[in-house]
């Protein structure tokens, strides 16, 4: 199943299909040796069949079938630990499952930058700091973060949806040294998205319109990639400054208690230096 197979167009994504679409990616990225399973030259399938997951989880074959299929619905608490545990699934990948399981979603945020999150973010002076929400739609930064990332705050310098930018924008690859784990990043967040907000019709036309033009995205969305936001160091590289290796955090901004908002980038060089001679070309964005 290809990213297109997954969305329910244009009305939003169909939960029942994406988890299937989402249990075949992670069953076939599981090598059978590695489960103390036989594998071999012969096998016709990349990774686990289907009985050896329902036997691994203690789940009945025709069960499991059903729920790729998008039959059964809503499995319980122990089926997804037990399916969890049998795929390796990680933190995010858990949540990701179980989020695509359940019988409800969370409503499309309509997070907003504030005047005081400008504030903060114009305070961070010198560290470079931008905001995205869900979609991957940058909607704030600071002088130094329009800059770094490769002119955001002027009109039609660069897309300012960082999914469409990194698969569409031949100059992502320069700016990216590391353009593949950038590109996989996206993508995961994005699908992390989808299954929390199925009826988002601007995210789901932004998936299959990267889905349609651009056979790269195509190909990690069919991984079953999922990511959530995190820490770690990324390499840039800027037309003044050359090869930058930056340490960022992010930070999440609920739009409302309990619910997911924006999220906030920040880069830190080891040497502050570095970034001296990055000469802001406009000034910061009033909040939009």
């Amino acid at each position: 199943m290809n990213g297109v197979d997954q969305l329910k167009h244009p009305a939003g994504v169909d939960s029942r299909r994406a988890l299937g679409g989402f249990l075949r990616a992670r069953r076939g990225r599981v090598a059978p040796e590695h489960v103390g399973l036989t594998g071999g030259r012969r096998r016709r399938v990349h990774g686990l069949r289907r009985e050896e997951l329902a036997q691994l989880a203690g789940i009945s074959v025709d069960y499991y079938v059903r729920l790729e299929q998008g039959r059964a619905t809503q499995p319980s608490p122990e089926v997804l630990d037990a399916l969890s545990r049998a795929l390796g699934l990680d933190a995010a990948e858990r949540r990701h499952l179980a989020t695509l399981a359940g019988s409800r979603h969370d409503p499309t945020p309509e997070a907003r930058v504030s005047p005081l999150l400008q504030r903060i973010l114009d305070s961070m002076a010198p560290l470079p700091a931008f905001v995205t929400n869900h979609r991957l739609d940058v909607v704030a930064w600071n002088s130094l973060g329009a800059e770094l990332m490769g002119g955001l705050a002027e009109p039609g310098r660069r897309d300012r949806n960082n999914a469409r930018y990194l698969f569409r924008d031949p100059v992502s690859r320069t700016v990216h040294p590391d353009w593949e784990d950038r590109a996989a990043e996206a993508v995961g967040q994005l699908r992390v998205a989808a299954g929390r907000y199925p009826d988002d019709a601007e995210l789901t036309a932004l998936i299959a319109e990267l889905t349609t033009h651009s056979a790269e995205f195509s190909r990690v969305w069919a991984t079953g990639e999922v990511v959530m936001c995190a820490a770690g160091t990324k390499r840039l590289h800027h037309p003044l400054t050359g090869l930058l290796t930056l340490d960022y955090e992010t930070l999440h901004v609920p739009a409302a208690p309990g619910e997911s908002g924006l999220v906030v980038h920040v880069f830190s060089p080891h040497q502050p230096s570095a970034l001296n001679p990055l000469t802001p070309s406009a000034p910061a964005p009033e909040a939009r």
